[in-house]
């Protein structure tokens, strides 16, 4: 019973997504150590009582042919995304104060629609993020950018003082075991470390490498833009941009304003992270995922 549970935990979790897996895929999401035997046994007995299904080498909620062939299409699609990815982030990084740049959201684990944005999680140097964030946000409302700037969606901030990842649960877990690392100088690696809590919700993955390939130097410019600002006046510039930041995130969220997805836009905001508010989609995707784990443990009689 504990491997079914663990099994249908890690479907149930990708279904809202409706996104179907591999066994290998299943097995390294399981919340705990499993043989490989008893866990294929598992599995063919689920199948066998058509409480999962496979379809093209992926298991399922679902008998549902046109959810692999979705998987498959935006894999593919993937796959052409991320080449861009990697020449945006190392774009991205020449920026001042970028110190690691990673994929995440839906291109980080292979897939993409024809509506997919790239999304990015930035960690800058220590009490600059807002001097980064700000000029980085400028460079994407450019007008040489305004037919492509979805594929610049830097949605996600942290800094070298704080790199510990607040929430702790099944989703950022899950976003830290996907996150692809594309540019750093060595940052990205010290983040997952500081983040090794979220092995107690996957201890069959490991965390991404940080390959050396991924380690950029700094160009002239961006180290003479920097010491213009490694002083009293880069302090206060970044204090600033937080606050007027803030304060303009915090009217979008007294509006309701929503985002071209229609999903209620708002931000978190401190001295050492911008991030998504996790009230309006962290907060409910998780309640969502409890209150249908439930419901099929119920329908599988767990």
């Amino acid at each position: 019973m504990k491997i079914d549970i663990s099994i249908l935990k890690v479907l149930v979790y990708f279904d809202l997504f409706q996104y179907p897996l591999s066994s290998n895929e299943i097995r390294s999401f399981l919340d705990h150590h499993v043989q490989e035997n008893e866990f294929q046994k598992a599995l063919n007995a689920l199948e066998s009582k058509n409480k999962i299904f496979l379809i093209n080498g992926f298991y399922s909620l679902h008998n549902d042919l046109s959810l692999t062939e979705r998987r498959m299409m935006g894999n593919k699609r993937a796959v052409l995304l991320m080449p861009k990815a990697q020449r945006i982030a190392n774009l991205l990084y020449k920026f001042p104060y970028v110190r690691g740049i990673g994929v995440s959201g839906s291109v980080s684990k292979d897939f993409a629609d024809e509506y997919s944005d790239i999304d990015y999680f930035i960690i800058t140097k220590a009490n600059r993020l807002w001097i980064a964030r700000t000029f980085l946000h400028l460079f994407k409302k450019s007008p040489f950018l305004k037919n492509n700037n979805k594929h610049y969606c830097m949605n996600y901030f942290i800094d070298e003082a704080e790199l510990l990842i607040e929430e702790k649960n099944i989703y950022t877990a899950t976003e830290l075991f996907t996150l692809v690392p594309v540019a750093g100088n060595g940052s990205m690696k010290n983040f997952f470390l500081a983040n090794e809590w979220s092995h107690s919700y996957f201890p069959n993955r490991s965390l991404p490498p940080v390959k050396e390939d991924v380690k950029r130097s700094d160009s002239w410019l961006k180290k003479l833009a920097e010491s213009f600002l490694n002083n009293k006046l880069g302090d206060w510039l970044d204090n600033y941009f937080m606050k007027l930041t803030t304060k303009r995130w915090k009217k979008k969220e007294e509006e309701q304003k929503l985002n071209t997805k229609g999903e209620r836009m708002g931000l978190k905001t401190t001295k050492h992270c911008s991030k998504p508010n996790p009230i309006f989609f962290h907060d409910w995707f998780l309640s969502n995922y409890e209150r249908r784990l439930e419901e099929m443990k119920k329908e599988w009689n767990l």
